[in-house]
């Protein structure tokens, strides 16, 4: 089910906002913060739907970010990421 107003439910709500706008190694400190985020796909959506230049959003860098704008610059993040979600969602569980 995709959150519509997302950041209240954020992982991150309560940290101090200049902790996910970092260079370098501390960048991977805010990746992990978003690990475990109930609304990771919606925050990453909302920052490749608006080409948010700056800082870690849904668990991604500005970088890994560009990297997935010039793989498919037209696409409706939301849209691909909400499929994939209901798709992964909705794979039967295999038991080995």
């Amino acid at each position: 089910m995709w959150v519509e107003d997302w950041a209240p439910r954020a992982a991150c709500r309560a940290d101090n906002p200049d902790t996910l706008f970092v260079r370098g190694a501390e960048q991977n400190k805010a990746k992990q913060v978003c690990q475990t985020c109930p609304v990771r796909t919606e925050c990453l959506a909302e920052a490749l739907d608006n080409q948010i230049e700056w800082g870690v959003w849904g668990g991604m860098t500005e970088r890994e970010r560009r990297a997935l704008l010039r793989r498919r610059p037209t696409a409706s993040w939301r849209a691909v990421l909400e499929t994939a979600r209901e798709g992964a969602s909705s794979e039967p569980v295999v038991a080995v």
